[in-house]
């Protein structure tokens, strides 16, 4: 697999699981910043407002350095981390699970804990899609109608689509591109914008050419 490939889930999806009463219900989401995840937070925790547990992980990236895992009131360990190593075992990132637990009237203890919240995520992961993707570049284009044909040229030489755009009094769009390619794809763009071989635009600043802006 390229360096540059990962997996995580298109879109929510639940699992559930009950022992001695306590119910988990658990809910998987695709995330791609801290903000998605406290929102996606915040909401589930306003569907379940009874709930006394509200436990969660998430795993960003794929250099593996950034997640989180929270135990919210729970032994340590019992939960948050039971439900980041299903995220891992599944091996995704971009993933953020949190799982309401309504208490039975039995205590579990730190095995049955550790089971339930496992299970619960283990079954939200069961119940998503798997899709790969690739790293990529969210990049703004801004140019002059003159220079449309030669952005429109090199895009489909990189089989790309605008994500948006907009064609006011200067045209605009908005390209995702994979990483690995990005460099490539100024580097061409900057030789047809000057009308200059892929040697000479070596030294050319694309921004003195065109608009442009990472997203």
């Amino acid at each position: 697999m390229a360096e540059d490939v990962f997996h995580t889930i298109p879109g929510p999806s639940e699992g559930f699981f009950k022992d001695k009463g306590s119910k988990f219900y658990a809910y998987a989401f695709p995330v791609i910043s801290t903000k998605e995840i406290q929102d996606y937070l915040d909401q589930v925790k306003k569907n379940h407002p009874k709930a006394r547990h509200a436990c969660y992980a998430w795993r960003l990236g794929v250099d593996g350095n950034n997640y989180r895992s929270n135990d919210d009131g729970e032994p340590s360990g019992t939960a948050g981390r039971p439900i980041l190593g299903q995220i891992d075992s599944f091996g995704l990132t971009d993933v953020f699970i949190v799982v309401i637990r309504y208490f039975g009237g039995t205590l579990l203890g730190t095995s049955g804990l550790i089971q339930a919240y496992r299970e619960s995520a283990a079954d939200a992961l069961k119940n998503a899609e798997k899709v790969e993707k690739y790293l990529s570049d969210y990049i703004s284009l801004g140019f002059e109608y003159s220079q449309m044909s030669d952005v429109m040229n090199v895009m489909k030489k990189f089989d790309l689509s605008p994500q948006s755009q907009s064609f006011d009094l200067h045209p605009e769009m908005q390209v995702i591109i994979r990483k690995r390619d990005t460099a490539s794809f100024l580097h061409l763009l900057k030789a047809h914008l000057a009308n200059v071989s892929m040697e000479e635009a070596e030294g050319l600043d694309i921004k003195n050419l065109i608009k442009l802006q990472y997203l």
